[in-house]
């Protein structure tokens, strides 16, 4: 092959991953203008290009970029990739933070961490994460994997496929995320990596949580019996802070009116100020086991298991502005208001009864899985098989404390004067909305929990499973004579995977053992809250699981009829079948490769549930109710890919892709009941028969390479979306509902998620990784990283449920997404700053009822620090010194609905330091 390396040389070549931290828009033009002074200083003259070359030993930041772009150049398919540094090395807590740096990838935070990923402009549903090829649980109610679980230290890197090939199973709409540990044999030695940091957040302590944290991981690899046998082991351990300073405003923004605001303004029915406190504590581990005993047959045993828990309080102080405070007098309502843009922007709130709460939430996840797989190769033909199981575990305890000002008696002194005040209030955009109280709530003496305007508290427990088992094997054949001038292999296989998903949601009131109302025991007391962020002074903070289990009863239960539909279980059995030709051809001057082929999926999914039938006899109310589809899919691709001299690449990829529905989309549980005045039926749930979302997709990027060194890449992407899935109601037959009710039709009406109209995707990448020296030596150890991403779509989407408004965009897509890294590495030192930055977008929250939740956010800005020294010779070989800070600018996380002055959360985080040391030997 003239300008590409043999296929046929490299089909066993082992998938690495780039750490490419994408760039800014006006970084990559940047890039791509240096690039002809780049290619004119690697040009040589004959002469020169028969000098015999320096053998250069490449390692640090430079190390993992190279890596990534041999990726990137060697792939058939469109991809973007990281890879460590070194073992252990990736830079960030987790493995998402990494991945957001790619062109046309972002993050969406939760809780100051980057936890999701969208990619080109779609939401995480539309994309799916693979381990070593696997796919994986996740202990959410969705597929979608909570990256924050992974540990970035245990990971040798991570490949993004952003088109598919027939041969990739499990792959999403918008891209496969295949996440990859290390291979023993790969390594020419034993190695042993330690890196351990301290963490410090500036916020300083709330509550009871420290603003400290740490990190800690070490990694084993080795060989045996002359490198037939490798292993790799590793174990990554987190402790770190949860601290936030928040603002929060009830759901929703609404045009309404109060005494003292006009009829027509848009208000809302409530405000929040939170310093949140709490730990994240993480434990991963993995081991690899190589068997290679030949050169025919290689085995590998994956193991990988992480326990997290986040242990959080929401201590807070909350206002009710719909008017109620507990039928005291005087009456709620405003004075001095200010209406600004049709939305109310400041007033006085007079009348309001302040609740201070603790909310308190334990979550507890585990997740474990195994992979055993076989490559074995005879004469022509090789033979892959692969068994792997994973499972997922969730866990979780929520409770609240409502605590009031009062004398132990009741909501007033005994004289009929209730505890009210008055609050001046701001809603503001950009910053903290404020509350000015009058009364003092510092004081833990004069608060009493229960019974309040909101009772004394509500408590629930949601557990989630996930399992799956999987099986692939795959059978890659000699090509007939006939076809060796351009076919280079033929794949075929097949994969099968059964899994099932499960969720139980009890809930209950918090109550009062006795009567009377509890003062806040001195023995459970945490430090003061500081909410003057807010303006509104200090407040005391307190053990909520204390307080309930020596003074309340928390039942939790599930067969209460409004909870009945919260519980289901949803099962998937996929079989896929493959063909695929690998390309490879000279066309003249042109190197052609790639690949041709076809899959077929074929999904059973089915759901179980329980419904509630108010009419039925007593003990006979809660029925079963089953549903499910079974439909089959064939999904041509093809990825060309043609190399022209001077290191260019120009790739065209077509194919016709799904995304499987939500999980919790296709739950079969439902609300259901009859009118008692129109006797007509009616109900609201999930839909089991859900078709996938499905798409045409279609591709283009051209690559100039410098060696490994550098590249400069601009793409485009088109996606026809043909359905997309989100809630409507339509007419539903309800007959295997209705026998023995008083309906008098078995037609009604029915909101759950339905197939509706799609649209198009479609966007454009500008990526390029330059190192300095190739403009000028001067520059000797600067890089530059950017990518810009811009991604367009005519979906809309609605959401009945929620508050943002219709005509809603889609779901994870910022029309502007950018990227930029600059680095200096030379003589041991190495320091780099990167930004992530990218426009406003409708994001996906958990809501206090742990339902999905709609929410306009704000753009993000964020840039992180990194400055580190490692010793090359002496007694400190191997030794690195690392500082970092993460979220230098405190860049806040801001909501809204569908108009920038309606604020919904304004959240900072504050900036992590990082301080530590690695350790290799």
């Amino acid at each position: 092959m003239k300008n590409f390396a043999s296929e046929r040389s490299q089909r066993a070549a082992v998938q690495l991953s780039l750490q490419l931290s994408p760039v800014a828009a006006a970084c990559a033009l940047f890039v791509s203008a240096l690039a002809g002074s780049a290619h004119a200083q690697v040009a040589t003259s004959g002469a020169a290009a028969e000098a015999p070359m320096a053998s250069v030993t490449v390692s640090g930041i430079r190390r993992g970029i190279e890596d990534a772009i041999s990726v990137k150049k060697d792939a058939s398919s469109i991809v973007e990739a990281i890879s460590a540094e070194d073992i252990g090395k990736l830079p960030d807590v987790s493995i998402a933070e990494s991945i957001a740096r790619l062109p046309g990838l972002a993050a969406q935070r939760v809780a100051g961490r980057a936890q999701v990923i969208s990619v080109r402009g779609l939401s995480p549903d539309f994309s799916t994460t693979l381990l070593n090829g696997r796919e994986q649980v996740s202990t959410g109610d969705n597929r979608s994997v909570e990256f924050d679980q992974y540990p970035s230290e245990l990971l040798s890197g991570v490949t993004i496929y952003k088109t598919p090939d027939a041969g990739l199973v499990g792959q999403g709409l918008s891209g496969t995320i295949d996440m990859q540990t290390v291979r023993p044999l790969a390594f020419g030695k034993r190695t042993v990596a330690l890196n351990a940091r301290g963490e410090k957040n500036s916020l300083g302590s709330i509550a009871n949580a420290k603003s400290t944290g740490n990190r800690f991981s070490a990694s084993y690899i080795d060989q045996f019996a002359d490198r037939t046998i490798g292993i790799a082991l590793g174990f990554a351990h987190l402790e770190s802070p949860v601290l936030d300073n928040e603002t929060g405003l009830y759901e929703p923004w609404k045009k309404d009116s109060r005494p003292g605001v006009p009829a027509g303004t848009y208000i809302m029915d409530g405000i929040k100020a939170v310093a949140r406190s709490g730990v994240n504590k993480r434990d991963g581990v993995m081991g690899v086991l190589q068997y290679r005993p030949n050169k025919n047959w290689t085995s590998i045993v994956d193991v990988y298991a992480s326990e997290f828990r986040r242990e959080e309080t929401a201590n807070q102080i909350e206002i009710n502005l719909s008017g109620w405070n507990g039928n005291n007098t005087p009456a709620f309502g405003y004075s001095n208001a200010s209406i600004v843009g049709g939305a109310l922007a400041s007033a006085n709130a007079n009348g309001v009864y302040p609740l201070v709460r603790g909310m308190y939430n334990d979550r507890k996840d585990k997740i474990h899985a195994i992979g055993w797989s076989n490559t074995l190769k005879l004469d022509d033909w090789t033979l892959f098989a692969d068994l792997n199981y994973s499972k997922a575990k969730r866990n979780e305890l929520s409770l609240e404390n409502n605590a009031q000002l009062g004398n132990g008696r009741g909501t007033n002194d005994g004289a009929g004067n209730a505890y009210l005040d008055s609050a001046k209030l701001t809603f503001n955009t950009g910053t903290y909305s404020t509350i000015g109280l009058g009364r003092n709530y510092s004081n833990p003496a004069t608060l009493f929990i229960g019974p309040t305007i909101y009772g004394s508290g509500y408590g629930k427990t949601p557990r989630v499973e996930d399992e799956l088992t999987g099986f692939k094997l795959v059978a890659s054949a000699p090509v007939p004579t006939m076809l060796e001038k351009f076919v280079s292999g033929i794949d075929a296989g097949i994969n099968y995977t059964d899994r099932s998903k499960k969720k139980r949601q009890p809930e209950g009131n918090i109550n009062l053992n006795g009567t009377n109302p509890v003062s806040l025991n001195t023995d459970f007391l945490y430090g003061a809250a500081d909410l003057g962020f807010a303006g509104a002074g200090m407040i005391p903070t307190w053990n909520v699981p204390a307080m309930v289990a020596k003074y309340m009863t928390f039942k939790p239960t599930d067969t209460e009829s409004y909870l009945i539909s919260k519980g289901w279980d949803v099962n998937e059995k996929i079989t896929t079948t493959f063909v695929k030709a690998n390309l490879e051809a000279d066309l003249g001057n042109v190197t052609m490769r790639g690949n041709v082929g076809i899959q077929a999926q074929h999904t059973d999914q089915s759901s179980d549930s329980n419904y509630y039938d108010g009419t039925a006899p007593v003990g006979q109310q809660v029925k079963p109710v089953h549903d499910g589809k079974k439909y089959t899919d064939y999904l041509p691709s093809m990825n060309l890919a043609f190399a022209f001299e001077g290191q260019q690449t120009l790739r065209l990829a077509a194919a016709k892709q799904i995304a499987r529905p939500r999980v919790d989309q296709l739950r079969s549980a439902l609300d259901f009941g009859v009118s008692d005045t129109t006797f007509k039926p009616g109900g609201s749930g999930g839909n089991a028969k859900l078709d996938p979302w499905r798409a045409n997709a279609f591709d283009m990027s051209y690559e100039k390479y410098f060696d490994k060194k550098a590249y400069f890449a601009v793409a485009a992407f088109y996606k026809k979306l043909n359905t997309y899935i989100f809630t409507q109601t339509k007419d539903y037959d309800f007959s295997k509902f209705i026998p023995g009710t008083k309906a008098r039709q078995a037609i009604g009406d029915y909101s759950a998620p339905y197939n509706g109209t799609g649209g198009s995707l479609k966007g454009a990448e500008l990526s390029a990784s330059l190192p300095l020296n190739l403009v000028t030596k001067t520059l000797d150890g600067f890089g530059v990283q950017a990518s810009h991403t811009y991604s367009d779509s005519s979906i809309t989407i609605e959401d009945p449920s929620g508050s943002i408004g219709s005509k809603i965009p889609l779901p994870g897509l910022s029309k502007h997404t950018t990227n930029l890294t600059v680095y200096y590495e030379k003589n041991g030192f190495e320091t780099r700053i990167n930004q992530r930055k990218r426009s406003d977008f409708v994001g996906e929250i958990g809501n206090f009822s742990n339902d999905r939740a709609l929410r306009y956010v704000v753009g993000e800005n964020i840039i992180d620090f990194q400055v580190g020294y490692t010793f090359g010779e002496g007694t400190l070989k191997g030794l690195g010194l690392v500082a970092q800070v993460n979220n230098l600018r405190n860049a806040a996380y801001e909501t809204y609905t569908g108009t920038r002055n309606q604020q919904l959360e304004y959240q900072k985080y504050g900036r992590t330091i990082l301080v530590g040391a690695n350790y290799k030997f």
